[in-house]
Protein backbone atom coordinates (compact mmCIF):
# COMPACT_ATOMS: atom_id res chain seq x y z
CA UNK A 1 0.00 0.00 0.00
CA UNK A 2 1.52 3.36 -1.04
CA UNK A 3 1.35 6.54 1.03
CA UNK A 4 -1.42 8.21 -0.98
CA UNK A 5 -3.66 5.15 -0.70
CA UNK A 6 -2.97 4.93 3.04
CA UNK A 7 -3.87 8.61 3.52
CA UNK A 8 -7.11 8.18 1.56
CA UNK A 9 -8.03 5.14 3.65
CA UNK A 10 -7.17 7.00 6.85
CA UNK A 11 -9.32 9.99 5.85
CA UNK A 12 -12.23 7.67 4.93
CA UNK A 13 -11.96 5.84 8.28
CA UNK A 14 -11.90 9.10 10.24
CA UNK A 15 -14.93 10.44 8.37
CA UNK A 16 -16.78 7.17 8.93
CA UNK A 17 -16.00 6.99 12.67
CA UNK A 18 -19.03 7.31 14.96
CA UNK A 19 -16.69 7.97 17.92
CA UNK A 20 -13.04 8.94 18.30
CA UNK A 21 -10.72 6.08 17.25
CA UNK A 22 -7.36 5.40 18.86
CA UNK A 23 -4.19 5.12 16.79
CA UNK A 24 -4.11 1.34 17.33
CA UNK A 25 -7.73 0.99 16.17
CA UNK A 26 -6.97 2.97 13.03
CA UNK A 27 -3.90 0.84 12.31
CA UNK A 28 -5.95 -2.36 12.57
CA UNK A 29 -8.78 -0.95 10.46
CA UNK A 30 -6.92 0.44 7.45
CA UNK A 31 -3.64 -1.51 7.39
CA UNK A 32 -0.55 -0.41 5.47
CA UNK A 33 1.44 0.65 8.55
CA UNK A 34 4.74 -0.79 9.82
CA UNK A 35 4.44 -3.62 12.33
CA UNK A 36 7.03 -2.22 14.76
CA UNK A 37 5.38 0.08 17.31
CA UNK A 38 7.98 2.87 17.10
CA UNK A 39 7.89 2.88 13.28
CA UNK A 40 4.10 2.89 13.30
CA UNK A 41 3.98 5.89 15.66
CA UNK A 42 6.39 7.90 13.49
CA UNK A 43 4.46 7.08 10.31
CA UNK A 44 1.10 7.80 11.93
CA UNK A 45 2.29 11.19 13.22
CA UNK A 46 3.48 12.12 9.72
CA UNK A 47 0.14 11.04 8.25
CA UNK A 48 -1.76 13.22 10.73
CA UNK A 49 0.43 16.19 9.81
CA UNK A 50 -0.17 15.53 6.11
CA UNK A 51 -3.96 15.42 6.55
CA UNK A 52 -3.94 18.69 8.46
CA UNK A 53 -1.65 20.26 5.83
CA UNK A 54 -4.29 19.37 3.23
CA UNK A 55 -6.86 21.30 5.25
CA UNK A 56 -8.73 18.29 6.62
CA UNK A 57 -10.30 18.94 10.06
CA UNK A 58 -8.62 16.18 12.08
CA UNK A 59 -9.74 16.48 15.70
CA UNK A 60 -8.34 14.91 18.87
CA UNK A 61 -10.78 13.67 21.52
CA UNK A 62 -10.63 11.18 24.36
CA UNK A 63 -11.77 7.68 23.44
CA UNK A 64 -14.92 7.05 25.51
CA UNK A 65 -14.55 4.60 28.39
CA UNK A 66 -10.73 4.59 28.55
CA UNK A 67 -8.93 4.79 31.90
CA UNK A 68 -6.33 6.18 31.81
CA UNK A 69 -7.57 8.45 28.97
CA UNK A 70 -6.49 7.53 25.44
CA UNK A 71 -6.34 10.06 22.61
CA UNK A 72 -8.74 9.36 19.78
CA UNK A 73 -9.13 10.88 16.32
CA UNK A 74 -11.96 11.57 13.92
CA UNK A 75 -13.16 14.10 11.36
CA UNK A 76 -16.67 15.43 11.79
CA UNK A 77 -18.51 15.57 8.49
CA UNK A 78 -20.04 18.95 9.32
CA UNK A 79 -16.55 20.43 9.67
CA UNK A 80 -15.36 18.64 6.53
CA UNK A 81 -18.14 19.66 4.16
CA UNK A 82 -19.59 22.81 5.66
CA UNK A 83 -16.99 25.31 4.54
CA UNK A 84 -17.47 27.39 1.40
CA UNK A 85 -14.82 26.75 -1.23
CA UNK A 86 -13.33 29.92 -2.70
CA UNK A 87 -10.86 29.91 -5.57
CA UNK A 88 -8.36 32.60 -6.47
CA UNK A 89 -8.64 33.99 -10.03
CA UNK A 90 -5.62 31.98 -11.24
CA UNK A 91 -7.02 28.78 -9.68
CA UNK A 92 -10.41 29.37 -11.29
CA UNK A 93 -8.72 29.97 -14.66
CA UNK A 94 -6.83 26.67 -14.35
CA UNK A 95 -10.05 24.83 -13.47
CA UNK A 96 -11.82 26.47 -16.41
CA UNK A 97 -9.07 25.32 -18.80
CA UNK A 98 -9.04 21.77 -17.41
CA UNK A 99 -12.80 21.31 -17.73
CA UNK A 100 -12.68 22.50 -21.34
CA UNK A 101 -9.81 20.20 -22.27
CA UNK A 102 -11.07 17.12 -20.42
CA UNK A 103 -14.86 16.92 -20.31
CA UNK A 104 -16.72 15.04 -17.60
CA UNK A 105 -19.88 13.40 -18.91
CA UNK A 106 -22.99 14.95 -17.38
CA UNK A 107 -23.52 18.69 -17.40
CA UNK A 108 -24.75 19.16 -13.83
CA UNK A 109 -21.53 18.79 -11.82
CA UNK A 110 -20.04 20.66 -8.90
CA UNK A 111 -17.34 21.97 -11.24
CA UNK A 112 -19.94 24.02 -13.10
CA UNK A 113 -21.07 25.61 -9.87
CA UNK A 114 -17.46 26.63 -9.19
CA UNK A 115 -17.27 28.30 -12.58
CA UNK A 116 -15.06 25.69 -14.20
CA UNK A 117 -17.27 24.71 -17.11
CA UNK A 118 -18.49 27.91 -18.69
CA UNK A 119 -17.82 28.43 -22.36
CA UNK A 120 -15.63 26.38 -24.71
CA UNK A 121 -12.48 28.38 -25.18
CA UNK A 122 -10.43 25.31 -26.09
CA UNK A 123 -11.11 22.16 -28.08
CA UNK A 124 -11.59 19.03 -26.02
CA UNK A 125 -8.63 16.65 -26.01
CA UNK A 126 -10.13 14.15 -23.60
CA UNK A 127 -13.43 12.75 -22.44
CA UNK A 128 -14.13 11.11 -19.08
CA UNK A 129 -17.53 9.38 -18.74
CA UNK A 130 -19.33 9.98 -15.45
CA UNK A 131 -22.79 9.02 -14.21
CA UNK A 132 -24.83 8.38 -11.06
CA UNK A 133 -23.70 4.75 -10.76
CA UNK A 134 -20.07 5.81 -10.70
CA UNK A 135 -20.83 8.46 -8.08
CA UNK A 136 -22.45 5.80 -5.85
CA UNK A 137 -19.39 3.55 -6.14
CA UNK A 138 -16.98 6.38 -5.33
CA UNK A 139 -19.04 7.29 -2.26
CA UNK A 140 -19.14 3.64 -1.18
CA UNK A 141 -15.36 3.32 -1.51
CA UNK A 142 -14.85 6.46 0.58
CA UNK A 143 -17.35 5.40 3.25
CA UNK A 144 -16.34 1.68 3.22
CA UNK A 145 -19.79 0.46 2.17
CA UNK A 146 -20.82 -2.42 -0.08
CA UNK A 147 -22.65 -1.92 -3.38
CA UNK A 148 -24.99 -4.23 -5.30
CA UNK A 149 -25.29 -4.34 -9.09
CA UNK A 150 -25.79 -6.72 -12.01
CA UNK A 151 -22.76 -7.81 -14.06
CA UNK A 152 -22.85 -10.48 -16.78
CA UNK A 153 -26.47 -11.19 -15.82
CA UNK A 154 -25.46 -12.02 -12.25
CA UNK A 155 -26.23 -9.91 -9.19
CA UNK A 156 -23.01 -9.01 -7.36
CA UNK A 157 -22.39 -7.51 -3.95
CA UNK A 158 -18.99 -5.84 -3.90
CA UNK A 159 -16.99 -3.86 -1.36
CA UNK A 160 -15.24 -1.20 -3.50
CA UNK A 161 -11.53 -0.59 -2.97
CA UNK A 162 -10.64 1.67 -5.88
CA UNK A 163 -12.11 3.28 -9.01
CA UNK A 164 -9.54 3.66 -11.81
CA UNK A 165 -9.80 5.27 -15.24
CA UNK A 166 -7.72 3.53 -17.90
CA UNK A 167 -7.83 3.24 -21.70
CA UNK A 168 -11.10 5.13 -21.92
CA UNK A 169 -12.97 3.10 -19.31
CA UNK A 170 -13.63 3.14 -15.55
CA UNK A 171 -12.72 0.00 -13.58
CA UNK A 172 -13.89 -1.05 -10.11
CA UNK A 173 -11.54 -3.06 -7.93
CA UNK A 174 -12.91 -4.63 -4.76
CA UNK A 175 -14.02 -7.66 -2.76
CA UNK A 176 -16.82 -9.64 -4.39
CA UNK A 177 -18.94 -11.28 -1.69
CA UNK A 178 -20.65 -13.40 -4.35
CA UNK A 179 -17.35 -14.94 -5.48
CA UNK A 180 -15.65 -14.63 -2.06
CA UNK A 181 -12.60 -13.15 -3.78
CA UNK A 182 -11.20 -9.89 -5.11
CA UNK A 183 -12.36 -8.90 -8.58
CA UNK A 184 -11.93 -6.18 -11.21
CA UNK A 185 -15.00 -4.91 -13.15
CA UNK A 186 -15.38 -2.64 -16.16
CA UNK A 187 -17.96 -0.13 -14.95
CA UNK A 188 -19.66 0.46 -18.31
CA UNK A 189 -20.60 -3.25 -18.40
CA UNK A 190 -22.65 -2.95 -15.21
CA UNK A 191 -26.36 -3.29 -15.92
CA UNK A 192 -29.08 -1.20 -14.25
CA UNK A 193 -28.64 0.78 -11.07
CA UNK A 194 -25.97 0.55 -8.38
CA UNK A 195 -27.33 0.42 -4.82
CA UNK A 196 -25.30 1.21 -1.71
CA UNK A 197 -25.62 -1.38 1.06
CA UNK A 198 -24.21 -2.26 4.46
CA UNK A 199 -20.74 -1.73 5.92
CA UNK A 200 -17.72 -3.38 4.34
CA UNK A 201 -16.40 -6.42 6.19
CA UNK A 202 -13.12 -7.09 4.38
CA UNK A 203 -9.96 -5.05 4.86
CA UNK A 204 -8.68 -3.37 1.70
CA UNK A 205 -6.41 -5.86 -0.02
CA UNK A 206 -4.02 -5.87 -2.96
CA UNK A 207 -5.66 -3.60 -5.52
CA UNK A 208 -5.60 -4.48 -9.21
CA UNK A 209 -4.50 -1.51 -11.30
CA UNK A 210 -5.85 -1.81 -14.86
CA UNK A 211 -2.87 0.19 -16.11
CA UNK A 212 -0.65 -2.73 -15.09
CA UNK A 213 -2.83 -5.40 -16.73
CA UNK A 214 -3.06 -6.63 -20.31
CA UNK A 215 -6.35 -7.07 -22.14
CA UNK A 216 -6.67 -10.82 -21.43
CA UNK A 217 -6.10 -10.13 -17.71
CA UNK A 218 -8.94 -7.58 -17.50
CA UNK A 219 -12.02 -9.49 -16.41
CA UNK A 220 -13.93 -10.92 -13.48
CA UNK A 221 -13.86 -14.58 -14.53
CA UNK A 222 -11.89 -17.25 -12.71
CA UNK A 223 -8.31 -17.12 -14.05
CA UNK A 224 -7.26 -19.82 -16.55
CA UNK A 225 -3.58 -20.66 -16.96
CA UNK A 226 -2.87 -20.71 -20.72
CA UNK A 227 0.23 -21.85 -22.58
CA UNK A 228 0.91 -20.45 -26.06
CA UNK A 229 3.76 -21.30 -28.45
CA UNK A 230 5.00 -18.59 -30.85
CA UNK A 231 7.44 -19.64 -33.56
CA UNK A 232 10.79 -18.05 -34.33
CA UNK A 233 9.42 -15.65 -36.94
CA UNK A 234 7.42 -13.77 -34.28
CA UNK A 235 9.43 -14.61 -31.16
CA UNK A 236 10.98 -11.14 -30.88
CA UNK A 237 7.54 -9.52 -30.96
CA UNK A 238 6.29 -11.92 -28.28
CA UNK A 239 9.25 -11.09 -26.05
CA UNK A 240 8.53 -7.39 -26.49
CA UNK A 241 4.87 -7.77 -25.49
CA UNK A 242 5.14 -10.41 -22.77
CA UNK A 243 8.60 -9.95 -21.35
CA UNK A 244 9.00 -13.31 -19.59
CA UNK A 245 8.88 -16.29 -22.00
CA UNK A 246 10.48 -19.73 -22.24
CA UNK A 247 13.04 -19.96 -25.02
CA UNK A 248 12.87 -22.98 -27.34
CA UNK A 249 15.75 -24.73 -29.19
CA UNK A 250 14.31 -23.79 -32.60
CA UNK A 251 14.23 -20.07 -31.78
CA UNK A 252 10.57 -19.96 -30.86
CA UNK A 253 9.16 -19.16 -27.42
CA UNK A 254 6.48 -20.56 -25.10
CA UNK A 255 4.46 -18.09 -23.00
CA UNK A 256 2.39 -18.81 -19.91
CA UNK A 257 -0.50 -16.41 -19.40
CA UNK A 258 -3.27 -15.87 -16.85
CA UNK A 259 -6.50 -15.40 -18.81
CA UNK A 260 -9.62 -13.75 -17.37
CA UNK A 261 -10.96 -12.42 -20.68
CA UNK A 262 -11.17 -15.09 -23.39
CA UNK A 263 -12.18 -12.65 -26.13
CA UNK A 264 -9.10 -10.50 -25.54
CA UNK A 265 -6.95 -13.64 -25.36
CA UNK A 266 -8.18 -14.78 -28.79
CA UNK A 267 -7.37 -11.35 -30.22
CA UNK A 268 -3.84 -11.58 -28.83
CA UNK A 269 -3.26 -15.05 -30.34
CA UNK A 270 -4.68 -13.98 -33.71
CA UNK A 271 -2.29 -11.01 -33.82
CA UNK A 272 0.44 -13.58 -34.63
CA UNK A 273 -1.65 -15.11 -37.46
CA UNK A 274 -0.39 -18.68 -38.10
CA UNK A 275 2.76 -18.16 -36.02
CA UNK A 276 1.04 -18.91 -32.68
CA UNK A 277 -0.56 -22.07 -31.28
CA UNK A 278 -2.54 -22.56 -28.04
CA UNK A 279 -1.05 -25.58 -26.27
CA UNK A 280 -3.01 -25.60 -23.02
CA UNK A 281 -5.64 -25.84 -21.67
CA UNK A 282 -7.84 -27.87 -24.04
CA UNK A 283 -10.94 -25.71 -23.39
CA UNK A 284 -9.19 -22.55 -24.65
CA UNK A 285 -7.73 -24.38 -27.65
CA UNK A 286 -11.09 -25.96 -28.53
CA UNK A 287 -12.85 -22.65 -27.94
CA UNK A 288 -10.56 -20.92 -30.43
CA UNK A 289 -11.16 -23.64 -33.06
CA UNK A 290 -14.92 -23.47 -32.57
CA UNK A 291 -14.88 -19.68 -32.78
CA UNK A 292 -12.87 -19.72 -36.04
CA UNK A 293 -15.04 -22.44 -37.60
CA UNK A 294 -18.10 -20.26 -36.98
CA UNK A 295 -16.74 -17.85 -39.65
CA UNK A 296 -16.27 -20.53 -42.32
Amino acid sequence: MDKLERLLNLAAALLDAERPMSADELRDRIGGYPEAKASFRRTFERDKDDLRAMGLPLGVETVPGTDPPVDGYRMRRADYSGRELRLDPDELAALHLATNLVRLDGADTGLLKLGGGAGSAADEVGYVPFDDALAVMIAAAADRKAVTFTYNDTERTVEPWRLSFSRGHWYLSGWDRTRDDDRLYRVDRISGTVEMGDDATQAVGAISDPNDLRGWELGDSEPIRATVRIDAAQAAHARHILGSVHEQPDGGVVAEMEVRNEEAFRSFVLSFLDHAEILEPPELRDGMIEWLEAFT
